[in-house]
């Protein structure tokens, strides 16, 4: 029986690891990875958040390697909106995660959407390929992640380059400031995380 479930889970691995691939190819930019995240990375940037941080907001989870971790550490599975651009990996975060709200989309369009009805995130975690972006669309992204965060919420990225993968002058403009958490070294590549909270939330509104 053990080999049984084993065998299935190594399936399941490669099953997911085929559906991340297919979407690299189709939008390299989008998702950015060379490879689905380490569950060393999906504990490092999921390490602040509790059950009191639900409900949770989820930018580009990919195959839900961190979406897993979120659950490990008690968040509600139905306390989460998995905001995924590519249709194949949407597709697949919905089957695993039923109770999750799986939105299809571009996360910089999220900042009149209605997610959780009106209750605000107390966390984002994002796997976006922000150092592909332009800065307008990194900009759009953090404007339309704060507008459903509430007071004290923090937005944690990871990102493979040696500095913030935010510019210092679009955290100045949008009133944020960025703190460098930790580096998981067994990432393929290795990827540090950081913690992006704001300085002045009045500032986010109409910053665009």
């Amino acid at each position: 029986m053990a080999n049984t479930t084993k065998h299935r889970s190594k399936g399941m691995q490669f099953r997911h690891a085929l559906v991340f691939y297919r979407a690299w190819v189709r939008h390299p930019l989008s998702v950015g990875a060379i490879a689905p995240s380490s569950r060393g990375l999906a504990d490092l940037i999921t390490a602040e958040i509790t059950t009191a941080s639900a409900p949770i907001l989820e930018l580009g989870p990919g195959t839900g390697v961190f979406t897993k971790a979120l659950l490990k550490r008690g968040i509600p599975e139905d306390k989460l909106t998995l905001v995924e651009f590519d249709s194949g990996l949407a597709y697949v975060l919905q089957l695993q995660f039923p109770a999750a709200q799986v939105v299809c989309g571009d996360a910089a369009r999220l900042g009149t959407a209605s997610l959780f009805d009106g209750e605000r995130v107390g966390a984002v975690v994002s796997g976006l390929p922000l150092l592909s972006m332009s800065r307008r669309k990194v900009m759009a992204i953090l404007d339309a992640s704060f507008r459903h965060m509430r007071p004290g919420a923090a937005f944690y990225q990871f990102t493979y380059g040696r500095r913030c993968p935010i510019p210092r002058a679009i955290l100045d403009r949008l009133g944020l400031k960025a703190t460098r958490l930790r580096t998981a070294f067994a990432n393929v590549p290795p990827a540090t995380v950081y913690c992006i909270c704001s300085r002045q939330p009045s500032r986010l509104r109409g910053a665009m």
